[in-house]
């Protein structure tokens, strides 16, 4: 059994697809961009502030399901150029201890959607 996991505090789906997906304990987020979710526009001035917008949404899809960062047990970070690994980890980091940090893999792809520079989800368990 799954449950459809919804807010209006993170952007709505652009697709056949649901923000979050909630089974059992566990939670599968989709993919996150930085749709500022009151305006419906993109932030993209540049890629700190487009990889804060990105955890801003996420974190919205977590509050939705009654979690938090503290229950993210992977991420997968998908980025239009590695030069901009640092700046985007730095942000990501910001969001979790050290110590319990998810696993994660971050890959460098060709083209995401709307152009922009980084899209991640996440699997959380409560």
């Amino acid at each position: 059994m799954k449950t459809i996991i919804t807010t209006k505090n993170a952007p709505a789906p652009i697709g056949p697809y649901n923000q979050a997906v909630l089974t059992g304990n566990t939670l599968y987020t989709s993919g996150q961009i930085a749709f500022n979710p009151e305006t419906g526009q993109l932030i993209l001035d540049d890629i700190k502030t487009e990889t804060g917008q990105v955890m801003q949404n996420l974190k919205a899809v977590l509050e939705a399901a009654d979690m938090t960062f503290e229950h993210v047990v992977k991420s997968s970070i998908f980025i239009s150029n590695m030069d901009d690994f640092i700046q985007i980890n730095d942000v990501y980091g910001s969001y979790f201890d050290d110590a319990n940090a998810p696993a994660r893999e971050t890959v460098q792809v060709a083209k995401l959607p709307k152009n922009v520079n980084v899209e991640i989800s996440m699997i959380a368990v409560k």
